[in-house]
């Protein structure tokens, strides 16, 4: 009942915040539409602290009653993630140089990998202690910052990237026992009653990034880690193997990998085949909660399933978008 209690506290202050942000932004940092856009309407954005400092107020609350909650996931590990948050803010204020804003999130990798440790390696141990200890360190950094990235490059379409965090989250919660990662899931829906289609406001750079952040967290600190941190990577496909597949097309096309596009599969279901944001956000919703069945009942085998599942998908969805692109042509004439 306490942990029961905690989610609503953490729902309501969420909402209650969003709404907040909502009317004091309507006015003022509008994410305006433009060629890239998924929305039609100037929206505020920036909702995504209002769920970060719900969730911070939760953590207080919890360790007044019952720390020991607290004990897989101290302050320090949280307080690392403040230079990703700080310049996730500046950067919905202000064009921040990609530089820095990378230079900060490797900051914040490398202080989460000093408390939750490396991600479990295996293949690399046969170079040896020293050598496999520089380079799973080195890989873990990289590893957490493309997540980072990666969830910020989703955030493209209403509820999108919260609805599918927090099912990824729930799963973790329940798979590891750890009630904590389920506040952070209750302050995510007091957002997503804003922010799903048609949004009132969106999350910022500030929101998506923490968030990819926290699933790095919760990856890393799996209680058998060679076992479940290996097979806990298939949860993150839907999402994270949109932009990476999109990465890997794109650069088969030999286009700009740091130009901004509207290329993602989200986009196109979007944009070609004219999916509506509820429809694929709750289609991603959907490959994920499948992905996490998969998961808690076969375990390594299961992550496999997932993997063939999604590879499966890209290649259907390739036919489907130019099957689309072939009717609209044929229309047109």
């Amino acid at each position: 009942m306490f942990n029961l209690g905690i989610s609503l506290v953490s729902f309501s202050v969420s909402y209650g915040l969003v709404g907040f942000l909502r009317q004091f932004w309507q006015h003022h940092f509008l994410d305006l539409p433009n060629e890239r856009s998924s929305h039609s309407l100037p929206t505020p954005r920036h909702g995504g602290l209002g769920f970060i400092l719900s969730f911070v107020l939760t953590l207080g609350i919890v360790s007044l009653f019952d720390s020991t909650v607290l004990v897989p996931f101290p302050s320090t590990l949280w307080l690392s993630l403040v230079p990703l948050i700080a310049i996730g803010l500046m950067d919905d204020f202000l064009e921040v140089p990609a530089l820095v804003r990378y230079l900060v999130q490797l900051l914040s990798a490398s202080l989460i990998v000093m408390q939750c440790g490396v991600f479990p390696q295996p293949w690399l141990e046969p170079l040896g202690t020293p050598a496999s200890a520089f380079l799973g360190v080195g890989m873990t950094v990289i590893g957490i910052t493309a997540l980072i990235n990666f969830y910020n490059f989703m955030d493209g379409m209403d509820g999108l990237v919260g609805s599918v965090t927090a099912i990824q989250l729930t799963f973790f919660a329940i798979w590891s026992d750890q009630p904590i990662l389920g506040f952070a899931v209750a302050s995510i829906l007091g957002f997503l009653c804003w922010n799903w289609s048609p949004a009132k406001i969106f999350m910022g750079d500030c929101g998506s990034t923490t968030l990819g952040c926290v699933m790095a967290i919760a990856v890393l600190k799996q209680p058998n880690p060679i076992h479940n941190g290996l097979a806990s990577l298939s949860i993150l496909l839907p999402l994270v193997g949109d932009a990476i597949y999109t990465l890997i097309r794109r650069q088969i096309n030999h286009e700009n990998l740091l130009k901004a596009h509207r290329t993602h599969v989200y986009q196109r279901l979007h944009h070609q085949a004219g999916w509506s944001h509820s429809q694929v956000s709750l289609v991603y919703g959907v490959l994920t909660v499948v992905s996490a069945i998969n998961l808690y009942q076969f375990k390594v085998f299961g992550s496999f399933l997932t993997l063939v599942m999604n590879g499966g998908l890209v290649i259907w969805v390739e036919w489907y978008l130019n099957e689309t692109l072939k009717k609209k042509k044929i229309t047109e004439l």
